[in-house]
Formats: structure tokens, C-alpha cells, sequence
């Protein structure tokens, strides 16, 4: 006891070390947090959402980057740089100025911003309900559910074709709504999910090939397809993996998704619909309709089993199974490198 009393105080770097890495280990507690708020309660229309704050910064900076700057593709470069700077920076200045007033205020910041960045419960939600619709024979309220959903026209869709759509959307967005923000959170802490969020926002809203946005929406959409090369990658080990869980068959998932996943024109959202494909043994892609212009994609997966209602709710399964595989891999990485 007496030598533990003459044991040296640690130094300033010590300290530095064990209080950057409190910090971290709050990150990771945040982060299951703000998992957890998301599967309990979603993202509730009365709460303030950021993304809708994301789309007023748009709006108000789109005019006068184009006034600001002529050539059209250099106008959507700076737009996208100043409005992600912006969100990234804005959501680090609230956490560090809560962070000196006390550290609780800043670790709740933190998880609200987690739990925001999140998309599990809703789309679940928007899956469940265009399922629900169909299964009690109301087609009409399925194509109207479906369309909060997709940007394809669906008026004129049958069962099968409503299947098909919603089990993509749940594919794609699982990567774009889960997966993405979680690797960002892992790796740059909640400025790097909202970073995130904010692309995946611009690429949505200006990423067109639509006039006027042709060339000024260059810039997000690109940023967008780099953004989510690796967490979309990341995805089909994720879904199979979710698949294992779910009970299905990861092998015949990860095949698929490898086989597959370079026919789709996204250089990424082909690889989480063809490991979706390759884990229900459906077969997905086909003609697609965009304000009455036919869309024709490659087809995805084997046609081991038919488009049917029963579908939905297991992509949605699949969905949750997978966004947990996620939560797990960058809680892992982050004890790692941490």
C-alpha cells in the first residue's frame, strides 16, 4: 500500500489518452442510444427534424450559388461543398458549445443527433404499411402508399410489381437510411453522419439528370455514389450476415449479391437489391416508369420463388437483422481502433 501511495501522477499526456478515450467510449454508448430511440420511436412528424433544416439551407443557398458563380457545374460544387460544410459544422459547433457548458448536455446532443441520423423504424413503417394495404386487397391504397416511397410511377402497378418496388426501396435505403450513416458515425462521429446525411439529401434533391439540374446536380450525385462505395459494400457482408440471422441462407445472399451487383446502373444501390434478391430467392429489376417513360434495368437474382405479398414483411426482417449486423461491426471498430 505504501508504494501505491508514491506511484507517479500521471502525466498531461496520460491524461489526454484516458480523456479521449472516455470520449470515445460515450461516442459508442450514444450510438447504441440513438439505435435503440430510432427502433422505439421513429421519427415522429411533431419532433424538429435536421434533414428538414438540411432542405431550407438548400433552398436558400441554391439561387445564389447560381448567381454567385456562372458555369453551372462549378455553381452545384460549391452549393454541395457549402451546404454539408455547413450541416457537418453546425452539428459539431451545438455539441462542443453544450460540451462547455456541461458534458451531459453535450452526450445527449450526441445521441439525438445519432437517433435522428437514423432511419430503421420509418422504414419499416413505410414498408409494413403499403404490406398491410395489400394483403387486405386495397391495390389502390398500396400504389398510393407506394409512392411516399419511390420516384417511379406507380398508378398502374399489380401486386407483383408493388412487391417488387417496396422490396427494393427497403434494399437500397437499408444502405442509404442504416448502414451509411452508421459507418460515418464510426468513423468521423456524428459531424461525419450528418456530412453524410446532408449528400444523401443534396443527391435526392438536385441529383437529376432532369433539367435544371443536369449539370448543377453533378457534383451531389457524384459525391453521393462515393459516399456510399464502401458502406454499400460493407452491405453485402452486412446482409448476409442479417440473413444468418433471419434464418435464411448467407451463402446463396452473398453469391447473388457478387453476381449481381454490378448489372444495376447505380454503382451501388445494385449490390444491396441483388443480395436482397439472393436472400429471398427472388428476382428483382425489370421496367420501371418514370413520369410515363419506360425504364428498362437488368434482372436481379434467380426466380426461385414468385413476387408475393409475404415478401414485404421479409425484406423488412432482413432490414432490421441487417442494421443490427451494422450496429454491432462499428461498435467493434470503434473498440478497436479506440
Amino acid at each position: 500500500m505504501f508504494f501505491l501511495t508514491l506511484s507517479p501522477a500521471p502525466t498531461q499526456r496520460e491524461r489526454e489518452f484516458r480523456r479521449l478515450g472516455h470520449t470515445q467510449n460515450m461516442v459508442s454508448i450514444a450510438l447504441t442510444a440513438g439505435f435503440i430511440l430510432d427502433l422505439l420511436l421513429g421519427d415522429p412528424p411533431w419532433l424538429p427534424h435536421p434533414v428538414r433544416l438540411i432542405g431550407r439551407i438548400a433552398a436558400w443557398a441554391e439561387p445564389r450559388c447560381r448567381q454567385l458563380v456562372t458555369n453551372e457545374y462549378l455553381a452545384g460544387a460549391v452549393f454541395t461543398v457549402a451546404v454539408v460544410a455547413s450541416m457537418s459544422g453546425g452539428v459539431w459547433f451545438i455539441i462542443w458549445g453544450l460540451g462547455r457548458l456541461h458534458p451531459v448536455l453535450a452526450w445527449l446532443a450526441v445521441a439525438y443527433f445519432m437517433y435522428a441520423g437514423l432511419a430503421v423504424r420509418d422504414l419499416a413503417g413505410e414498408a409494413t404499411a403499403v404490406w398491410r394495404r395489400l394483403r387486405g386487397g386495397d391495390i389502390d391504397q398500396a400504389r398510393q402508399q407506394l409512392s411516399r416511397i419511390v420516384g417511379r410511377d406507380t398508378e398502374h402497378l399489380e401486386a407483383p410489381e408493388i412487391v417488387r418496388a417496396t422490396v427494393e426501396t427497403v434494399a437500397e435505403s437499408t444502405v442509404d437510411g442504416v448502414l451509411a450513416p452508421l459507418f460515418f458515425a464510426a468513423l468521423a462521429g456524428v459531424p461525419g453522419l450528418w456530412a453524410y446525411k446532408a449528400i444523401n439529401t443534396l443527391d435526392s434533391m438536385v441529383g437529376h439528370h432532369e433539367a435544371p439540374y443536369t449539370r448543377f446536380g453533378w457534383a451531389a450525385a457524384r459525391l453521393d455514389d462515393v459516399a456510399n462505395f464502401i458502406p454499400a459494400r460493407l452491405g453485402l457482408l452486412l446482409f448476409g450476415l442479417g440473413t444468418w440471422f433471419a434464418g435464411g441462407q448467407p451463402g446463396h445472399c452473398w453469391r447473388i449479391g457478387w453476381r449481381d451487383g454490378g448489372k444495376h446502373p447505380s454503382p451501388n444501390a445494385g449490390i444491396a437489391e441483388a443480395a436482397m434478391a439472393g436472400a429471398l430467392g427472388v428476382r428483382l429489376g425489370g421496367t420501371n416508369t418514370y413520369d410515363g417513360v419506360d425504364n428498362v434495368r437488368p434482372y436481379l437474382g434467380d426466380p426461385l420463388r414468385p413476387l408475393q405479398c409475404s415478401c414485404i414483411p421479409q425484406a423488412v426482417r432482413l432490414m432490421y437483422a441487417t442494421s443490427t449486423a451494422g450496429l454491432a461491426l462499428c461498435l467493434a471498430v470503434r473498440w478497436v481502433a479506440y
